[in-house]
């Protein structure tokens, strides 16, 4: 009977002993799981996280090309935005089939060498429809006057890529030596407050290219 009290009362001890360290464990792992999970519910609504995931995403929508013209640009082949991205600003504009009046002024002003050569620089190119504004007696005459045509159209580049954000409030000198200053934000900006771009950082091996709605024209 003794032998039987002394063996419940060891168990009893035991017990006593071994049950503060189960509890204990468990209440660790408990501990240790809400801290985790703590972490990986707060992790995805953090600001920081926001600010690092969306900062990559703005800057390449800043180097993608913009403007309601775009979208006459081929998908595919040397005048596409990939294509024109391999060749230098005068050839890459040739293969451009809204900017063949542009292409034929540059031609007879014997600028194709000029701008292909220059690196770093940036032109306003003038649609077709930006010259069929010009009275055709008037087009004509300055496409026949080869030192008139060179100083329009040396006013259209300036010697530095320029991004969109600089077009924001910007005033720029041009290789014809005069100035330009442009205006607007997100895709809306405008050169000399009278010409819109309508498709606007397209890449070229050598140049940025901003496409105008509108000749501009040196003072």
């Amino acid at each position: 009977m003794n032998t039987l009290r002394l063996r419940r009362a060891a168990i009893a001890v035991a017990t006593a002993a071994v049950l503060p360290l189960a509890l204990t464990a468990c209440g660790g792992d408990d501990t240790k799981d809400s801290g985790s999970k703590a972490a990986s519910s707060t992790a995805p609504s953090s600001p920081a996280g926001e600010s690092v995931s969306q900062g990559p995403g703005d800057a390449m929508a800043m180097d993608k090309p913009f403007g309601a013209a775009c979208s006459a640009v081929p998908e595919d082949g040397a005048g596409s935005f990939d294509g024109m991205a391999q060749d230098p600003v005068a050839t890459a504009a040739s293969n451009n089939p809204v900017l063949s009046t542009l292409v034929a002024a540059v031609k007879k002003a014997g600028l194709v060498d000029t701008l292909n050569g220059a690196q770093n620089i940036t032109v306003f190119a003038p649609t077709n429809d930006a010259f069929a504004k010009i009275p055709k007696a008037d087009l004509d005459k300055v496409l026949n006057d080869k030192a008139t045509l060179t100083k329009i159209l040396t006013y259209h580049v300036v010697g530095q890529r320029l991004t969109p954000a600089q077009l924001a409030n910007g005033s720029f000198s041009t290789l014809e030596k005069g100035k330009l200053t442009t205006a607007g934000s997100g895709a809306d900006y405008t050169v000399n407050d009278s010409s819109h771009v309508v498709c606007g950082n397209v890449t070229t091996s050598n140049a940025t290219v901003y496409i105008v709605d509108t000749v501009l024209m040196p003072k």
